[in-house]
């Protein structure tokens, strides 16, 4: 099994970071009781700009039923573009798909994205479809592991997989908890797609050795929506750096031991773009030069947290910019409501 190509789109408003914090502080200053609070969260997060699927006065009047409208019309155009990408950068067409795992936590639709784009890219009327809704930003490490899974049954077919995460969307605007304070100044909007080939397929790119999953039980409460008439309401706990660094290391450690290999083996560090926090605790936990999760770094301050993309887009960099050499080992991994984690083993 290989990945054959990453590929990103991104909505046309991009922000700096700077005015969407003056924008965020004339809204919810007036009803905080130290707005400077506000400037001194948004300060740490880790971001220069976003993208946003809309332009920034628009948010203002939006309801669920019409920010999810928005969802599955930019949904479909994000989606495509960066599937046509990875297509390409595959050498495959639409056709050649037989299989598709969409995941997104940011809007609702039925029929699914997946089967939108089946008419408008005109994909196989045979494809299998597989829409994942719920994991958050864990789905596109799991989305991959999944379709290695799949692949590996049918060697000689192709799977893409798709995430649309378009995060402003879920903005709840008289929320003024801590949670949403913080995520307000941290996500943001993208879409990200990887085409992984079966082993009897000819495909360049790293191979897929192993996939992990793990579950982290009674922990339900750290990440995820509460959901309202006004929408996704998030769920964000500030013990998640505690469950990195509680469980992270030894994870990777029986993983990689699996597979006989220690972390001193694994050449790139291909990880989810939590936030300034977790990636510090991830450093932490795994005893890691402050170089290691440098694209993940990158990544986090030029579109902030693309939730299930977001690991997604930080292997499109490796893939471009950090290939390995031969022979070397990779680590992809992700963490996400449950409270879970997916981990991927490469080899170039």
């Amino acid at each position: 099994m290989t990945i054959s190509s990453a590929a990103t789109s991104f909505p046309a408003h991009a922000y700096d970071q700077r005015l969407l914090l003056r924008a965020f502080v004339n809204y919810w200053g007036p009803k905080l009781d130290n707005p400077v609070f506000l400037e001194r969260l948004h300060a740490r997060v880790g971001v220069s700009q976003r993208h946003l699927v809309l332009p920034l006065h628009e948010y203002e009047t939006l309801t669920f039923g019409q920010a999810n409208d928005h969802w599955i019309r930019a949904a479909c155009d994000l989606g495509q573009q960066a599937l046509c990408t990875a297509l390409t950068r595959a050498s495959l067409t639409p056709r050649d798909l037989t299989a598709i795992f969409f995941v997104s936590v940011t809007g609702i639709a039925s029929p699914s994205i997946d089967a939108r784009l089946v008419n408008l890219m005109g994909l196989s009327p045979n494809i299998k479809r597989i829409p994942i809704f719920g994991l958050g930003c864990v789905a596109g490490a799991a989305a991959i592991a999944r379709a290695s899974d799949y692949v590996r049954a049918y060697p000689a077919e192709a799977a893409a997989v798709l995430s649309v995460e378009l995060c402003s969307l879920t903005l709840q605007r008289d929320d003024l908890s801590v949670a949403n304070l913080i995520s307000a100044g941290l996500f943001g909007d993208g879409a990200a797609a990887v085409i992984v080939s079966g082993a009897e397929r000819p495909a360049q790119g790293p191979a897929i050795v192993a996939t992990r999953s793990v579950f982290y039980p009674d922990t339900e409460r750290l990440m995820g929506w509460d959901i309202s008439e006004k929408g996704f309401r998030i769920v964000l706990s500030p013990e998640v750096p505690l469950i990195v660094h509680k469980h992270l290391a030894s994870d990777i450690d029986d993983f990689l031991a699996a597979n006989n290999l220690t972390r001193h083996g694994i050449s790139s560090w291909i990880l989810h773009t939590g936030g300034p926090k977790i990636l510090e605790a991830t450093e932490q936990a795994l005893g890691l030069p402050e170089t290691a999760l440098e694209p993940s770094w990158n990544c986090l301050r030029r579109m902030g947290n693309l939730s299930s993309a977001s690991v997604l887009a930080v292997l499109e960099e490796h893939l471009a910019q950090r290939p390995q050499p031969p022979g070397s080992h990779s680590l992809l991994a992700a963490m996400g409501p449950g409270f879970c984690s997916e981990l991927v083993l490469l080899r170039w």
